[in-house]
């Protein structure tokens, strides 16, 4: 309904109320009205007449008459905003006051329910013959639906502007290169970041073909190609090609995608273009690190199998040498001869158990050395000592050069004499039965050049190179050797390296031997003065008899070493769990507990920081027995009270170097006018 609509209505009921003035007012005149219509009389503003669609405008039919109401009874109005619209600023109280007509104002009703509608307001005023004012006619139209639309189309427009420019900024930041061809393939936009790539200016660019902005011949002609093919298929076309620009040579992936219009035709080509140099460089490392992987997965369960190997190769003749004992009991030398070679065998488990765990220190920055000055002939005798029962075995000979004049080191004796050792072993390993082994010490200004050879079977050329490389494998077709785990070389390295060393390989190839040559610093001040011995090195005859409590919960361990001790003449009680050791204590009063780590219901740790809390606990020297021998276990061992740390198996000469240290505590307690236990 327009403004014209609304003034022939108003204007048609002022007529007919002109002549008929207020009380003769023809009701069936505004009934017939196509909008909401109300009379208010004058001056008191009540309603005197309404039409249905006024009522169903309000939510309510008022009274009318005397005792009706004011037109602010029947509904309650607000500005558009939402503001109340006090009654002597309404539209119709203005039209009653100043006579003046209302036109096209907006306002909101509220009807009772609460619920809020907009409308248009037109007012006229009613006048009688002598023009007084008589009264007014209000025509309401409901806009609440147009005036949503409205703003839904206001809230679109806003939108759409906003996305617009946050595209445009979008598209002129982002380091993707955005762009659009035309049908003859000619760039009819380009954002800043392919500009930049480019070197060149909107109006330099635009409008321009590939070829004509510098792309290469075949660049160019593969992109037409690529073109034709979105115009024909109507499908996207995604590849990658390298491209030199501002940025240097870079691979870019990119997407040509088509652009329909209204009709359903392709209007455009439209691209995106994204630099993939820094994720195809990280692809490649990635493929090669999975390589890499897959090759120490390979190793890694190629080590596995051989790990199992060398466990079961010693296991083997131990539980043959089991048989024979039962069995030659009364034969003094063949029982002889199986208990060393049952030793030999628990000692190269040992030994392969050690290297593994040697491995895990290196792996983790936990090999540490103690070093202090030990001379070369105390490395290397140790060193030979333990490679020759190997060294006879295989009947080699074994020749060893050192200088006439004493040459000592700053070293860790154990780990050095470990390094010399290992490569003893490798040659006994790898040389035929009945070879020979030279071990050649020779001082060469401030340096020492120590040589371990052999007339083995010699290290192939391609070896070489990664002979020192963890679980590295010398290929070889001889019956006589086993390959072995692959680790000794790698821990000799490393031990060599910490001493500020270098080690070295040679082999003149197959069956032709092999060099080993080592070169460590000389320690340069010579001290008169011989290092203090060490606890281990004493062993006195008159060793007392001790109170020994052997804890651990693996029964056959904790008889077997019973046993042992009864048989060395020590007193000698046995618990199997943390709680009955305890109770042993206080019954036995041990000088000595053997403690296992690792138990049920109470560990060896909590134990032992309970038998310190003891009467006289402090007194008893407390000695972790465990598998487990890190550096992190020894410290946990420590923390919890133990003056010692054994690594399972144990040796019997740990054993005694362990009643040897304590006579000598015992001794210096003596001399200090104290007493033990």
């Amino acid at each position: 309904m327009t403004y014209t609509d609304t003034k022939v209505m108003n204007d048609a009921v002022v007529n007919a109320s002109s002549s008929s003035a207020m009380g003769r007012l023809d009701a069936k005149l505004i009934d017939l009205m196509p909008a909401a219509v109300y009379v208010c009389a004058a001056p008191s503003g009540l309603i005197v007449r309404y039409n249905e669609r006024a009522a169903e405008l309000w939510g309510r039919r008022p009274h009318l008459g005397e005792t009706g109401e004011r037109f602010c009874g029947a509904y309650r109005l607000f500005w558009m905003d939402g503001t109340p619209l006090p009654h002597a600023n309404t539209p119709m109280a203005q039209v009653l006051k100043t006579g003046e007509p209302v036109r096209d104002q907006d306002v909101m009703i509220e009807r009772p329910d609460g619920s809020r509608v907009m409308v248009i307001v037109n007012i006229d005023v009613i006048r009688d013959d002598q023009q007084n004012i008589v009264g007014a006619v209000n025509v309401l139209k409901d806009v609440t639906e147009r005036k949503k639309t409205e703003a839904r189309l206001a809230h679109v427009q806003h939108e759409s502007e906003r996305l617009r420019r946050l595209y445009e900024t979008i598209l002129a930041t982002i380091p993707d290169f955005v762009y659009i061809f035309d049908l003859n393939f000619r760039f009819t936009y380009a954002n800043d970041a392919l500009l930049t790539m480019w070197g060149k200016t909107w109006d330099e660019a635009i409008g321009k073909n590939c070829l004509e902005l510098g792309y290469p011949a075949w660049h160019a002609a593969k992109h037409d190609r690529e073109l034709t093919q979105v115009l024909t298929t109507g499908r996207p076309v995604q590849d990658e090609v390298p491209f030199i620009g501002t940025h240097g040579l870079r691979i870019y992936d990119y997407i040509f995608v088509p652009v329909f219009g209204a009709n359903g035709e392709i209007e455009a080509i439209a691209g995106t273009t994204r630099d993939v140099t820094e994720r195809k460089h990280m692809e490649q490392e990635l493929q090669s690190r999975a390589e890499e992987l897959a090759e120490a997965d390979r190793k890694k369960d190629e080590f596995i199998a051989l790990l199992a190997h060398e466990l079961r190769n010693p296991l083997a003749p131990v539980r043959n040498g089991l048989r024979i004992l039962e069995l030659a009991e009364n034969d003094p030398q063949t029982l002889s001869q199986v208990r060393l070679m049952m030793e030999r065998q628990l000692t190269h488990m040992v030994r392969l158990i050690d290297d593994l765990l040697d491995v895990s220190r290196m792996n983790r920055n936990k090999l540490h050395l103690q070093k202090h000055r030990v001379s070369l002939q105390e490395v290397i005798n140790n060193a030979v000592e333990a490679t020759r029962p190997a060294i006879e075995a295989a009947n080699h000979s074994l020749t060893v050069s050192l200088p006439d004049k004493p040459i000592f080191l700053d070293a860790d004796l154990t780990r050095l004499a470990q390094v010399f050792s290992n490569l003893l072993s490798n040659s006994a390993k790898y040389t035929k039965p009945g070879g020979k082994i030279w071990l050649i010490a020779e001082p060469e200004g401030d340096q020492l050049i120590v040589e371990v050879r052999d007339n083995g079977i010699g290290i192939p050329a391609a070896s070489l190179p990664n002979i020192f490389d963890m679980f590295s494998q010398v290929p070889s077709d001889s019956d006589h050797c086993t390959d072995g785990l692959g680790i000794g070389l790698a821990l000799v390295k490393a031990l060599v390296e910490m001493h500020q060393g270098r080690v070295s390989a040679s082999s003149d190839g197959p069956d032709q031997g092999s060099i080993f040559r080592v070169t460590l610093p000389i320690l340069s001040a010579v001290v008169d003065a011989q290092p203090e011995p060490r606890v281990q090195d004493i062993h006195a005859p008159d060793q007392p008899k001790r109170r020994i409590l052997i804890v651990d919960d693996n029964h056959d361990a904790c008889d077997s070493m019973a046993m042992l001790l009864n048989l060395l003449g020590h007193d000698v009680r046995i618990a199997h769990d943390g709680f009955e050791a305890l109770e042993r204590v206080k019954e036995f009063a041990p000088h000595i507990v053997l403690m296992d780590v690792g138990m049920p219901n109470l560990n060896g740790y909590d134990a032992t920081r309970l038998i310190r809390e003891q009467t006289n606990g402090k007194a008893i020297t407390i000695v972790a027995v465990t598998g487990w021998g890190q550096e992190g276990d020894r410290t946990q061992s420590r923390a919890a009270g133990c003056d010692g740390h054994l690594v399972k198996p144990v040796n019997l000469k740990d054993i005694e170097d362990l009643l040897c240290d304590l006579k000598l505590r015992e001794e210096k307690v003596q001399i200090h006018g104290e007493t033990m236990l």
